[in-house]
């Protein structure tokens, strides 16, 4: 949650983006409600700065829409694109390039990288608001990224609340992504939406110091250029922003990266497909490059100048539609799409979120410091 005055700003320049966009919604009392709460400068609860948002990005959404109808109609909706996800294409390749999550078309964290994460897992404790270790300090899991990981994040949050009882009590879930905060603003180092995660940290009471795991979502906006233009510029500004996490938040140790869902429902040119489902590759290369040792990605102080924390694959959120993966039968419906076919509606956000929360109770690198103690 962002303190109270950047709440009031939000609030103020949000109801003017939707107002100026001069689509019409129905008079909604409670959205007007906590809009007066802000304004009177009184203190929201998680549902209500929630429902403010989903509000605002609803209505965003559909003037979205409005405004694109003669892009929908020359790129109409798709339930299936027959691509297939990278961990299903395996060994094949798209374009020239192998799939696989990870290096040699496997889907599996190479032995010495997965020992390297569990290690460092196990130097994950609860440290103070000096970063120092400490029996009554915090574990900070943070989210980073655009408009669909900030939904996405907050839906995590309602099911991490009412877990509690299921997770370590020293974990604590911030939400320090942000709606149009695309990977070529979080690459640059002194970008104001740095901000917005230093706010919402101060008013969970914990400190950039006690941040030691990151959950990133990343995307570009209009991508346009062929396979591989756009992902190579995807990747670019994916690893400064990595090296931004790395100097922002000092004890940060592993990082987790997760591509956007299915877009073949797109109404609008944000971030269609092919570019949702290509946009994995910059990931792959990420993590392959750590893996195989580039300087700009390592991890390790008995290797040279550590620049990046450790980095591996979180929930795998890419399938093709309706068509969905053999793997795992992971679909992606209209109704999981928000009006715009790009961002996740109310049960999309709640689909991701649980993939999240998922993986990090069960993951062998996460388990350990997420679970109950």
């Amino acid at each position: 949650m962002v303190c109270e005055t950047m709440k009031t700003i939000l609030a103020l320049t949000l109801s003017a983006a939707f107002v100026a966009g001069g689509a019409e919604f129905p008079k909604d009392p409670k959205f007007d409600e906590i809009v007066a709460k802000h304004r009177r400068q009184e203190k929201l609860t998680f549902e209500e700065e929630d429902y403010y948002q989903s509000t605002v990005e609803f209505r965003n959404q559909t003037q979205s829409v409005e405004r694109n109808k003669d892009w929908a109609a020359a790129n109409p909706a798709r339930e299936s694109t027959g691509l297939t996800s990278l961990a299903e294409l395996g060994k094949g390749t798209y374009k020239g390039e192998q799939g696989g999550l990870y290096p040699n078309g496997e889907n599996k964290l190479p032995a010495d990288h997965l020992k390297a994460g569990l290690a460092l897992a196990k130097k994950i404790v609860p440290l103070d608001t000096e970063g120092q270790p400490s029996a009554d300090g915090k574990i900070v899991l943070l989210t980073i990224g655009m408009s669909n990981t900030h939904q996405e994040s907050r839906s995590f949050l309602r099911i991490f609340n009412a877990r509690k009882g299921e997770i370590n009590p020293k974990v604590v879930a911030v939400d320090g992504a942000e709606g149009a905060k695309t990977a070529k603003i979080t690459a640059q180092p002194n970008n104001d939406y740095w901000k917005i995660p230093a706010y919402r940290l101060r008013d969970a009471g914990v400190t950039p110091q006690q941040v030691q795991v990151v959950w990133l979502k990343q995307a570009n906006a209009m991508p346009t250029a062929e396979f591989p233009i756009e992902v190579k510029k995807l990747e670019a500004d994916v690893l400064a922003t990595i090296h931004n996490l790395h100097d922002k938040y000092p004890n940060l140790k592993m990082l987790y990266l997760s591509t956007r869902i299915y877009a073949g429902y797109a109404a609008a040119p944000l971030n269609p497909e092919p570019h949702s489902y290509e946009s994995g590759f910059a990931y792959k290369w990420l993590i392959g490059d750590q893996i195989a040792g580039k300087p700009e990605l390592n991890y390790d102080p008995a290797k040279g100048t550590v620049r990046a924390p450790w980095i591996a694959w979180g929930p795998d959120l890419w399938s093709d539609g309706m068509a969905g993966r053999k793997s795992d039968s992971l679909i992606w419906k209209r109704e999981d799409l928000a009006p715009d076919g790009t961002h996740p509606s109310p049960k999309g956000r709640e689909k991701v979120a649980q993939m999240l929360f998922d993986f990090l109770e069960k993951s062998p690198t996460t388990a350990m410091w997420f679970g109950k103690r």
